[in-house]
């Protein structure tokens, strides 16, 4: 098993549009496609109070890259994300990083 770290980088104010967007549109589409979110977060103190953080669990790097392509290409994703930007743009950055667990960790 192998983690995804994704960090995307709001425009100031559209956030709570990206929160929506997750958990109205994303999250279902991600579920037809068999993609496991592990959890979500945003910063309650600190650096980053336009961040939302969240992590992935792949089988491999292989099984990422086949059923992210396929979500990537999917037209329900496409109108979900235009629907959530008619406003204007919501994410200014995206990180992303692909993490294994080690030996002690709760998660494997």
């Amino acid at each position: 098993m192998i983690y995804e770290l994704r960090i995307y980088s709001c425009i100031p104010g559209r956030l709570p549009a990206l929160l929506k967007r997750f958990e109205t549109q994303t999250l279902p589409i991600w579920k037809k496609h068999g993609i496991n979110p592990v959890g979500f977060w945003t910063v309650l103190v600190g650096d980053g109070n336009n961040d939302l953080h969240y992590l992935l669990a792949w089988d491999s790097l292989a099984d990422r890259e086949k059923k992210w392509g396929v979500f990537q290409a999917d037209p329900a994703w496409h109108s979900a994300r235009a629907e959530s930007e008619k406003d204007g743009m919501i994410i200014a950055n995206i990180k992303s990083a692909f993490l294994t667990p080690t030996a002690f960790s709760a998660l494997k």
